[in-house]
């Protein structure tokens, strides 16, 4: 076992399998105390078992390490709090957060339906709410914390995933508003968007270029959480096998002012020369889709 996180408290959500998993393992491995939350559902978000946490619990116990299991929903505030609560009441602190619970029902925008979106978005967005809720409120009086977000390079936009994709993106804005409201009490926030074999990728129609393990993403999340990252919040890294990377901060390419009020005839002057646009890459044309 090493120290990267000795004496911390760690609570990991969708931590039953795949990334959640291999980052709970790689957080107990590093000398934290964890809670597993996981609801233990199917990719679609069906069929829960508190099993699922038990499990990855006795994991963790089997190698020496301390750990407490949650399997409760997320996309509630009950369960982001009891998550909290649980973190607290057993190890008497929390020092970092980490939401990867998240769940997929794929369909192409026309045709996706209400209980497809709002599940989507709930687990994944809402879910990462309620738990960094629940745990700046603790992490503010401790003066100290971390929340990590799991989003996705889809936050760009993906085909038949408009539900994953705009949780996926409003998580991205969800860390970088706490990153600045909690600044001031010592508490960070940051992102990952993982590419790793996981049952969700595994879904994926194209073969992805870069990809590695859930283990290669839990070696970031350590580093995250641990003291040496302090000073590192409000952004958001990609970690796909032997590849890390840090995005961007939005800002704006290329402005131009008008002299009085706007026109459509002026807006239409400036638009195509002068501001432009930034070129999205279409996988297809106007007018090929089904």
């Amino acid at each position: 076992m090493g120290n990267f996180l000795a004496d911390k408290v760690v609570a990991v959500t969708g931590a039953g399998r795949g990334i959640g998993r291999a980052v709970a393992l790689a957080a107990a491995a590093e000398g934290a105390r964890v809670v597993v939350n996981d609801y233990g559902v199917s990719v679609d978000g069906a069929s829960p078992t508190s099993e699922v946490a038990e499990g990855v619990v006795k994991e963790i116990e089997a190698a020496g390490g301390e750990a407490v299991a949650v399997a409760d929903d997320v996309s509630t505030m009950a369960g982001g709090q009891r998550v909290v609560d649980a973190a607290v009441s057993s190890f008497g602190r929390l020092d970092g957060v980490v939401c990867v619970a998240g769940i997929l029902r794929e369909r192409m925008l026309f045709n996706m339906t209400e209980e497809e979106w709002d599940p989507v978005v709930a687990t994944h967005l809402k879910g990462t709410f309620t738990v960094f809720r629940a745990a700046s409120a603790v992490m503010r009086q401790q003066r100290a914390g971390t929340l990590i977000g799991f989003t996705s390079g889809n936050h760009q936009g993906s085909v038949s995933q408009a539900n994953y994709s705009a949780a996926k993106g409003g998580i991205i804005s969800l860390v970088r508003s706490a990153a600045l409201g909690l600044n001031k009490y010592g508490v960070t926030a940051n992102a990952v968007a993982p590419v790793a074999r996981t049952r969700m990728s595994a879904k994926v129609p194209v073969a992805l270029p870069e990809i590695g393990e859930p283990e290669d993403v839990a070696a970031l999340v350590v580093y995250l959480l641990s003291d040496g990252a302090r000073g590192i919040t409000g952004q958001v890294y990609t970690m796909a096998g032997a590849k890390l990377a840090v995005w961007a901060q939005p800002r704006e390419l290329r402005a131009a002012y008008a002299e009085g009020s706007w026109t459509p005839e002026r807006v239409a002057e400036v638009l195509p020369g002068v501001v432009g646009v930034d070129p999205m890459p279409l996988l297809e044309g106007p007018g090929s889709g089904a």
